[in-house]
């Protein structure tokens, strides 16, 4: 924590939260999914998909290219799948009633697949593959997203950030939780350089010429307007693997789009044809497997929990103290944060107010 940062509480942070999103006309029930989501980022240690995205969804309403109503319509639907348009209503409120979907399905028929155009931003990729291990299952979340990643050999921004979450439950109190976005980096952590005043890692974006770059706010900037671009997983050019990272991210684009005949690729910019902003169009895909469908559940937990626990008792590299497996370290996290508060820099301080000022809220007695 730096000197400008100011820890609060956990419930008061998700009950500003929830009032916001009631004040922007999303409903309460809605809003209290939308908060859950926030704080399950912020619990985590993900500072880059908590408190401090609100503004983006409390300005993006306020601009009319998302809307605080939800109209989730189910276009089509069988047995183990289903299509659904989400009407550029509130992402995490789609997504919570697409992967519930996919999980009553595979609840009764042993999967359920579910497909969302028409969506927009949903937070933390992996919140919706936990609702599956919480039934006893394993759950797949994907998403594509405005384009920021070049291809391979390129430097023009085709590709979102398009994460995959995998999450399998265990015999342990921590489930297998994956959550990984298929570049280096997400625009979210670049937005967290950027109110902490602080450059970018090189490695991270490539300009039009293909070079490093590290100026954080022009970086924020270049996304815009195609002057910057992310690299994917493995980074530039082949030899450290960024063609696999460019596969994998164009593997979730196909996934959310071509099941949904929805928008991709440079369709997801969030401007028509004449340059006007216009709701973001986004696609999820979300999976559920219902591991009884396949051997007990109990034997399942115990395969799963020997993998991580073999993993971690592996033979650790010189100077190293301790394996980690996906998920672990997040779990941790959420003790902590539970116990101190979520960390508000003071960038974010700044952002709470003008909120809190705009809607008039009151009745908070924030430290800052």
């Amino acid at each position: 924590m730096t000197d400008q940062e100011v820890l609060v509480p956990v419930e008061k942070l998700e009950r500003f939260m929830v009032d916001v999103f009631v004040a922007l006309g999303v409903p309460k029930e809605d809003a209290a999914i939308c908060a859950d989501v926030l704080i399950a980022s912020d619990l985590r240690g993900i500072e880059s998909h908590g408190v401090g995205r609100l503004k983006m969804y409390y300005d993006r309403i306020k601009a009319g290219i998302q809307y605080p109503v939800t109209d989730f319509q189910v276009v089509k639907e069988t047995p183990t799948t289903a299509l659904v348009d989400g009407g550029h209503g509130m992402g995490h409120v789609i997504a919570y009633h697409a992967m519930q979907m996919a999980i009553d399905k595979a609840r009764e028929y042993g999967l359920g697949a579910v497909a969302v155009r028409n969506s927009t931003h949903f937070g933390i990729d992996g919140y919706y593959s936990r609702m599956a291990i919480k039934e006893g299952m394993i759950g797949l979340s994907f998403t594509n997203a405005r384009p920021s990643i070049a291809p391979t050999f390129g430097v023009q921004p085709m590709l979102g950030t398009n994460p995959i979450a995998f999450g399998a439950p265990t015999d342990e109190d921590c489930p297998f939780l994956f959550d990984g976005a298929t570049s280096i980096t997400q625009r979210g952590k670049i937005e967290v350089l950027d109110r902490a005043d602080k450059p970018t890692p090189e490695g991270w974006v490539v300009d039009q010429q293909g070079e490093y770059a590290t100026d954080t706010p022009a970086i924020l900037t270049g996304l815009v307007v195609d002057e910057h671009a992310l690299l994917p997983l493995g980074g530039l050019g082949e030899l450290l693997g960024g063609h696999k990272g460019y596969g994998l991210a164009a593997m979730v684009e196909i996934l959310c789009a071509s099941l949904q005949d929805g928008a991709y690729l440079q369709d997801l910019k969030g401007f028509d044809p004449d340059g006007q902003r216009r709701p973001f169009m986004l696609g999820h895909f979300f999976l559920a497997i219902n591991i009884a469908s396949f051997i007990p559940l109990e034997r399942s937990e115990a395969i799963t929990g020997d993998i991580v626990q073999r993993l971690r008792a592996s033979t650790k590299a010189p100077g190293q103290d301790r394996i980690y497996t996906a998920g672990e370290k997040e779990w941790e996290m959420e003790k902590v944060v539970q116990e101190q508060g979520v960390p508000v820099n003071e960038a974010l301080q700044k952002n709470i107010r003008t909120m809190q000022r705009e809607l008039g809220l009151t009745g908070y007695d924030f430290p800052f």
